[in-house]
């Protein structure tokens, strides 16, 4: 119950005030977000600010059953960042590398899934340049496959990298928009989902 408060108050008291004030992210089409889990928010990747933005456009109550998955080599390197991260966002430890099956990375998402929770994903898998999207990994389209009653909301993110670009840790004021396109599903066609999600993605 603890974890769940400290994480109230973070965003509370923190990230919503930061985004609010220093930031400004203007959110277009919010009415499409989801409205209680399951559900997947995919996004495109170029700052540590991403997941933050993505869980602060949520209503509060959403907050105690919202995850981001992000990389446990990264984030599980000990010391405050593995406990900031798992305690106070939330994350949802993935083990980008190995070349391991998609059942054995993605097992722990798609059971947060299937209980019911909203998990933030970014299926580029890492962090790219500023205002430019990568390579869609195929990860996202196996999660969709597996589960397929659950809604994909894709959200294109611009500005973020400029506020806090990849190596830089100290955010500068810059206004950043985010679109939030139609919910997608799975309908039986890997090429056509991940052509769908990455047209939506701004790709």
């Amino acid at each position: 119950m603890w974890r769940i408060a400290l994480r109230l108050l973070f965003f509370l008291l923190i990230v919503k005030p930061f985004f609010l004030l220093m930031v400004g992210v203007n959110v277009r089409n919010r009415e499409r977000l989801p409205h209680q889990g399951p559900a997947l928010i995919v996004a495109n990747h170029n700052s540590h600010l991403d997941a933050l933005v993505l869980v602060a456009m949520l209503p509060l109550p959403l907050l105690s059953r919202t995850r981001p998955a992000a990389s446990a080599e990264y984030f599980l390197k000990g010391g405050w960042r593995a406990w900031f991260a798992t305690k106070v966002i939330g994350i949802i430890p993935v083990a980008t590398g190995g070349g391991r099956p998609h059942a054995e990375v993605l097992g722990e998402v798609r059971d947060v899934l299937q209980v019911g929770d909203i998990v933030i994903f970014f299926p580029e898998g890492t962090r790219g340049e500023p205002e430019s999207l990568g390579k869609l990994k195929t990860g996202i389209a196996w999660l969709a496959q597996q589960l397929p009653a659950v809604p994909v909301y894709p959200v294109r993110l611009q500005g973020l990298g400029k506020v806090l670009p990849k190596g830089d840790w100290l955010p500068v004021p810059f206004f950043c928009d985010a679109w939030v396109a139609e919910p997608l599903r799975w309908e039986g066609d890997r090429q056509r989902f991940m052509a769908a999600l990455t047209a939506s993605l701004g790709g």
